[in-house]
């Protein structure tokens, strides 16, 4: 009988004990408690596993960093290729301007030449003499010059008519010349680097 009595009295204590009004109201706390720090080893735990990539992905990221390189260099190249192309252009067309403007002195000489009358250049006239010699040396050393720079002249007289360096001003009956072949020449032209830079002004010849 004690023993039941003991027994008893051990049971109802214990119950009392679980159903104890200061372990229920700190239960809820624990219970919190412990989801939190359950979540947070869950969260630390994707963490880790999104901070580790596969080398797959790895290969992937070095590849792109590796295009974008090659895209940027790619890109400063066409822009650098670009800027010297139009520098070039530039220094071509000033070029240019500046040769056709030569040009223009080249022909007043060639033309003060030509008027000057062969049969009076001697030596009982000392004075135009001198002056035709000068205006002769002047010539030949400006043409020197345009030859050194790539600029050559163009007198196709007698030659195939080519349109690319010559522009016909008239066609007419030449005798001994044959149709199609520069019958005379108003105005020579020139030729730059092997571009044509002024055609020749010239007459074709044509069949009767």
């Amino acid at each position: 009988m004690k023993m039941a009595s003991w027994c008893v009295r051990a049971v109802r204590q214990s119950y009392s004990l679980v159903a104890s009004p200061v372990i229920l109201r700190s239960s809820p706390r624990l219970l919190c408690t412990a989801a939190q720090q359950k979540n947070d080893g869950a969260s630390a735990d994707d963490a880790s596993q999104k901070s580790e990539q596969s080398p797959a992905e790895k290969a992937l990221a070095e590849e792109k960093v590796q295009l974008e390189e090659q895209l940027k260099d790619v890109t400063q190249d066409k822009y650098k290729r670009a800027l010297a192309d139009t520098e070039n252009l530039r220094q071509r067309s000033q070029k240019m301007g500046f040769c056709k403007d030569l040009l223009e002195v080249a022909d007043i000489l060639e033309k003060a030449t030509e008027s000057v009358p062969k049969e009076e250049v001697t030596n009982n006239n000392p004075h135009l003499k001198n002056l035709y010699d000068g205006l002769v040396m002047t010539e030949v050393q400006i043409q020197k010059v345009f030859t050194k720079h790539g600029l050559v002249k163009l007198n196709p007289e007698g030659q195939k008519f080519d349109p690319y360096e010559h522009e016909a001003l008239f066609h007419t009956p030449v005798e001994g010349k044959e149709p199609g072949t520069v019958a005379m020449v108003t105005k020579v032209g020139y030729k730059l680097h092997g571009r044509t830079l002024r055609p020749a002004l010239v007459g074709v010849a044509k069949a009767p």
